[in-house]
């Protein structure tokens, strides 16, 4: 994936200095993988999906948390149900959330700041998802037990 990115060096500076942004936000560590989650399976990038279950199988994650991430399946998780219900609203309005949609997310406990990093996520992670369909870049064979495809949720 990052051989494929380097075509363009701005276009992976770019990415590389994104995610390390969102990194550093204020969202737990859980939550981005949650918004990161919702970001690749909605852009069906197998190699992202592959990658962040990666991630979230290091995090000890729920494995319940991980299958409905996957299949875009309502979490069970009410405050992180509320987080990927507002990344969804964020990726369908490309930012325009209806107030009862972000009035619900700072109820769900997140804040106005928490919303803005969802707003990185969603960048950082839509440019990764474009340039790996782009590039038909291919899942590592490291990531081979992580494999994803979205006839998964079809």
């Amino acid at each position: 994936m990052i051989g494929r990115l380097a075509e363009s060096p701005e276009t992976l500076d770019g990415f590389l200095r994104l995610s390390g942004l969102f990194e550093a936000a204020t969202l737990d560590p859980l939550a981005r993988e949650v918004v990161i989650m919702t970001v690749a399976t909605r852009n069906a990038c197998h190699v992202c999906v592959a990658m962040h279950t990666g991630k979230l199988t290091a995090l000890d994650a729920d494995g319940e948390l991980v299958a409905a991430l996957r299949e875009q399946r309502a979490l069970g998780d009410e405050r992180l149900e509320c987080l990927r219900a507002f990344t969804l609203a964020v990726m369908d309005g490309a930012g325009a959330v209806r107030d009862e949609v972000f009035n619900a997310f700072l109820e769900g406990g997140f804040t106005r700041r928490n919303a803005l990093e969802v707003v990185l996520g969603v960048g950082a992670y839509t440019l990764s998802t474009f340039a790996n369909r782009m590039t038909r870049a291919p899942l590592d064979e490291r990531l081979a037990p992580f494999a994803w495809s979205a006839e998964e949720i079809a």
